[in-house]
């Protein structure tokens, strides 16, 4: 099956695939939270379809997400990238067009008011919540800034805008190795987010949807009281950084770059794969948390690890597989055209260069669509 697949493709193993996303609808369960998947993950609507719990609601990321989504009948979406007045047009078109509603998100009362501007110029209501920053420090505003208020009053002055709640993003979860820690980053995303909604509940101000959520947080959290849902999404993949944070396991990693060997390198003792910094992305986010974590981990093209390669060093379409130890590689188990899979760092920027996933089911290979750019 692999082996007539042009090199490199983007493998994806359904069974993990299956798992990941039935371990964490448990999760969301047992924490009476909902589940509303990031897809700019997977960008695919098999997957959303695997990882979405019975309200089928998506968190998006892109212009193209929300029209490819929204056009297979999920029709309640956040864009969860701050919203700005230019978008608001493209975000009606779509609504209008597919009946589909596709909240924005904005940490500024000057942008609330022009997207009110651009939205009135359409006749449209667009949906928003105001972003709360409870400890990433990337965007949002503090749990206790009087600005929260002040967002809220100005989407309900406004007839061309709906007020949704709060929505928060804890990103600090990816500096945050092992399950005390990932519980800790959780409980902090919690108690941030529940705060910026009780105190605009005082104010007068309905808060009725309270929105949080990684993969690590939703993966650690051991409380989800106050929250309405939450908004993982590499956990439908895994990768080595998750690995390395304690959100999932080896096993778990679905998702791997298949690549074929092009080069000996005698002199240096090491192997060149066709698979380089476009096809794997030059993200090091493991590195600080594994060992040799490198460009990704190697494996034999069915699946099995192989413990003591890795990809040390990229160019744009190369990919340097040395040993571990430091040791020259063995270039008789690896010949010329043989084939590797590598294990992604960073799964959602590796699988950014692909269109499409070859998916192992057990009885062959599917191809799945992505939705690919921005627009």
């Amino acid at each position: 099956m692999l082996h007539d697949l042009q090199t490199p493709s983007l493998v994806l193993d359904r069974d993990r695939l299956i798992r990941n996303c039935e371990r964490m609808k448990a999760r969301m369960t047992a924490l009476d939270v909902g589940l509303r998947p990031h897809i700019k993950t997977a960008k695919c609507a098999e997957v959303a379809a695997m990882a979405c719990d019975t309200r089928r609601c998506l968190t998006v990321s892109t212009m193209a997400e929300a029209r490819f989504f929204a056009e297979r009948g999920y029709h309640d979406l956040i864009y969860a990238v701050g919203l700005v007045p230019a978008k608001v047009a493209a975000l009606e078109a779509i609504a209008t067009r597919t009946g589909a509603k596709i909240a924005g998100i904005v940490d500024t009362v000057a942008a609330a008011e022009a997207i009110a501007a651009a939205a009135a110029d359409l006749d449209y209501v667009q949906p928003l919540y105001a972003e709360i920053d409870t400890g990433d420090g990337r965007g949002g505003v503090l749990p206790q800034s009087d600005v929260v208020l002040a967002i809220a009053d100005a989407v309900v002055a406004s007839d061309a805008l709906a007020w949704d709640g709060v929505l928060t993003h804890g990103g600090q979860s990816y500096q945050s190795p092992g399950r005390d820690a990932g519980r800790d980053a959780a409980e902090e995303e919690r108690r941030g987010v529940t705060a910026a909604a009780e105190r605009l509940r005082a104010a007068g101000h309905p808060c009725p949807n309270v929105s949080a959520g990684s993969t690590p947080t939703a993966t650690h959290a051991e409380n989800g009281a106050g929250l309405t849902e939450m908004r993982p999404g590499v956990y439908v993949f895994g990768d080595l950084d998750q690995m390395a944070l304690g959100s999932c396991d080896y096993d778990d990693i679905a998702v791997t770059v298949l690549a074929s060997v092009i080069g000996h390198n005698q002199q240096r003792g090491h192997l060149l794969t066709d698979a380089g910094g476009l096809a794997l992305s030059k993200d090091i986010s493991a590195g600080g948390l594994l060992d040799h974590a490198g460009y990704g981990w190697v494996a034999a093209e069915q699946g099995a690890p192989i413990d003591d390669l890795y990809v040390a060093r990229v160019s744009q379409e190369h990919g340097i597989v040395c040993r571990k130890d430091g040791r020259p590689v063995d270039f008789d188990r690896y010949p010329i055209g043989s084939r590797l899979r590598i294990l992604p760092n960073h799964v959602c920027m590796t699988t950014a260069a692909y269109d499409r996933y070859h998916v192992l089911t057990g009885d062959g290979l599917e191809v799945w669509h992505r939705a690919v750019g921005w627009y």
